[in-house]
């Protein structure tokens, strides 16, 4: 009697079939930055100001700035309002009635905006994103985050359901056909159910990725390969940037959105997971392609190993109810559900605010995108060095004290302050990359499952509210900032109270955990 830990180790477990796997499951990765970031660019700031008809309709000979200066009052600074104008004079009023100031009462703008930069078209200046209706760009993140929760909580059981194959194949051609559709949108609340639409397979190729490279990797080199797969969402940031800059009318940038269609090529060449096929008792399938693995890797299986191959079995799983029930797993579960939810609400926070740092937004993406990837792979060190606990406690608090100083920088100074936002995304991104690792070390196996879905979810809740944290800044400016700072801060000395688990073996029941549970 076999099993495929025993087969694994004997046909390589990371040879250069699992680096096939690795590229592969890197691309989705490399255009899921597409979608989760690419609204941040189509919904810039412009000028703009009421549109009053009523002046371009009358027959008067005035200039452009002529009729700007009858219907738009100043503000206190000697600029045009944006959101108010001068409330149309009677019909029968002459210019010269007009002119003298009989008629200067303001009123809410009527009549839609004019966007006086002609910029290409942008949700903004298509959709009249300013004013009252300047909140709808927040909430349509919020409803893209929202999204990802709803896809995890979906396609996190039909991957076990019908395979990680079929599964990602089915979330490649989901997100290709809806994000074609984003761009044809007629209205802006349309637009927001196809990106709540979008977001779904987006966050289904997530998980499956990371199950399907971990499933063909031994455990020695698990961490490494998830690290490298998480990696190519930076790189894909950085492509953002550069796509973003050169495209900059939305319709033509979101019609990128297809990309994902063009991976269904995978349908050939895609391998399914064989301790997948194991689990469902499919093991002539899982022998072809085991022996397909070993031909790659170039190394021999012995027949008389792959004929005692025997089904997986799952063993016993948990409920949500047990994480609970034990008072140690207990203050772990909650100490990591503020852990995901802290780093989630920190790392989006900085992330949807790259164009208010000061610099060009499209250099500021590109550093963003870039910085990650050392960020990523330095969590690997910290957490050799460091341990999983102190990586973790110490990547949160420097994420957060990097948000507390940006409140002090002057305005006039956006290269320290993009500097200090480049510092916390570095950190929290490491800090992501600790999380994965770390929670699943300190959940036993037989609730393991349970409790990475459990604080996903709190990582999504965070998600989702900060676009609506960044609303807070409407009634002061500092009030985003001190809760992205503050919140990373406290989680992080909370994961002092955690166990140390570097260079221990996993759990496998609540026993065990009790066992090893003083703080290291």
């Amino acid at each position: 009697m076999a099993h495929f830990a025993q087969v694994l180790t004997e046909i390589g477990d990371f040879g250069r079939f699992q680096m096939q796997v690795i590229i592969m499951m890197s691309i989705p990765n490399f255009l899921s930055a597409f979608y989760v970031f690419c609204q941040v660019f189509m919904v810039l700031d412009e000028d703009h100001h009421c549109s009053a008809p009523w002046v371009q309709n009358r027959t008067w000979n005035l200039s452009a700035t002529e009729q700007l200066a009858l219907s738009v009052p100043l503000d206190e600074a000697g600029r045009r309002e944006s959101c108010v104008m001068f409330r149309p004079p009677p019909g029968n009023a002459s210019l010269e009635d007009i002119l003298s100031h009989r008629f200067n009462e303001t009123q809410p703008c009527e009549s839609g905006w004019d966007y006086p930069e002609a910029r290409p078209q942008s949700l903004v200046n298509e959709f009249d994103l300013v004013c009252d209706r300047k909140p709808l760009k927040e909430t349509a993140q919020s409803v893209f985050m929202a999204g990802l929760l709803a896809g995890g909580l979906i396609f996190g059981p039909l991957c076990d359901r019908i395979g990680r194959k079929a599964s990602i194949l089915l979330q490649l051609l989901l997100t290709g056909t809806l994000g074609l559709a984003t761009a044809f949108v007629p209205t802006f609340e349309l637009y927001m159910v196809l990106r709540f639409a979008v977001a779904m397979p987006v966050a289904g190729y997530m998980l499956s990725t990371i199950a399907l490279v971990s499933e063909w990797v031994g455990p020695s080199r698990r961490t490494r390969a998830v690290v490298l797969t998480q990696v190519t969402f930076a790189f894909g940031q950085m492509a953002l940037a550069g796509l973003a800059y050169g495209v900059r009318n939305w319709r033509l940038l979101q019609i990128a959105g297809i990309a994902p269609v063009l991976l269904l090529f995978y349908f050939w060449t895609l391998p399914e997971s064989a301790r997948w096929l194991l689990t469902k008792g499919r093991i002539e399938e899982a022998k072809g392609l085991i022996q397909r693995a070993a031909s790659v890797n170039k190394r021999e299986i012995s027949a008389g190993l792959l004929s005692q191959l025997v089904p997986e079995e799952t063993g016993p799983s948990g409920s949500a109810v047990d994480l609970f029930r034990h008072p140690h797993l207990r203050k772990v579960t909650l100490i990591l559900i503020c852990v995901w939810f802290s780093d989630n609400l920190v790392y989006y926070g900085l992330s949807l605010q790259v164009g208010d740092f000061g610099l060009d937004i499209y250099l500021t993406q590109l550093i963003f995108g870039a910085v990650e990837v050392p960020g990523r792979l330095s969590s690997i060190y910290l957490m050799e060095r460091l341990g999983r606990k102190w990586a973790q406690a110490g990547t949160l608090i420097l994420s957060g004290l990097m948000c507390i100083i940006i409140i002090f920088i002057p305005s006039d100074q956006p290269v320290v302050v993009t500097v200090m936002a480049v510092v916390g995304k570095f950190a929290t991104s490491a800090n992501f990359t600790v999380s994965y690792v770390y929670t699943a070390e300190l959940f036993p196996t037989i609730v393991r499952q349970t409790g990475m879905g459990l604080v996903s979810i709190f990582a999504r809740i965070g998600a989702i509210i900060t676009p609506l944290v960044i609303l807070l800044r409407q009634y002061h400016a500092a009030l985003p900032m001190i809760l992205f700072g503050s919140l990373p801060i406290g989680t992080g000395i909370l994961c002092a109270m955690l166990p140390e688990t570097r260079g221990q073996n996993l759990k496998d029941t609540v026993q065990d955990l009790a066992e090893g549970s003083h703080p290291g």
